[in-house]
């Protein structure tokens, strides 16, 4: 049986150490729809699907390989 890797919701601090950009750069990639948005998990605090930010990282790794 395949195990299917569990979603975690990742802060802030914890997106920028585990894509290397800073606050500022996330914020305008996700205005300009190049960096998944982030969801409420209450009034004030916000969290990143971690699969969100991994899909992301794994894509930008691709784009950097790729010959052509």
């Amino acid at each position: 049986m395949a195990h299917a890797t569990q979603t975690t919701l990742l802060r802030r601090r914890q997106v920028e150490a585990r894509t290397g950009l800073a606050r500022s750069t996330i914020y305008k990639m996700v205005s300009e729809g190049s960096f998944p948005a982030p969801i409420k998990i209450t009034g004030k605090a916000v969290a990143w699907p971690s699969d969100a930010v991994d899909d992301w990282v794994t894509a930008r790794i691709s784009a950097s390989t790729k010959v052509g």
